[in-house]
């Protein structure tokens, strides 16, 4: 009966929230390299990663899940999110035991790999 209770709540949740399932399903298998659409909201904000590439850190929750979102803003603006704020975002999942990190939120210069974003407010950020 519980496992019915279980694949009965992701049916609904991913129904509600696709890109969710996605993110949720990659966790759960720590699968690595895939390309996600999701919704969700940004619960921490971070200090940037200023090694190497810089990159604009927040936390979002999608489903029952958290995740790290790595923004690159040396090919990209900033992002202006805040603590509640709803966030949907196309970028690469990469598995980690915290929740992983999405990635490749903007477009590729070189063209080797899918264009990311970031919408919030209606505006887009790639």
């Amino acid at each position: 009966m519980a496992v019915c209770f279980l694949v009965a709540t992701v049916y609904l949740y991913k129904t509600r929230n696709p890109g969710a399932g996605a993110v949720l399903d990659a966790f759960r298998a720590r699968r690595s390299g895939v390309e996600v659409e999701a919704t969700g909201v940004v619960t921490r904000r971070l200090p940037d990663d200023l090694e190497g590439s810089k990159h604009q850190r927040f936390i979002l929750r999608v489903g029952d899940q958290t995740v790290l979102v790595a923004h690159n803003i040396d090919l990209a603006p900033r992002v202006p999110v805040s603590e509640g704020d709803t966030v949907q975002l196309r970028g690469e999942y990469e598995w980690n035991q915290l929740g992983g990190v999405i990635h490749w939120t903007h477009r590729d210069p070189s063209g080797r790999h899918s264009a990311g974003w970031i919408r919030i407010r209606g505006s887009l950020y790639q």
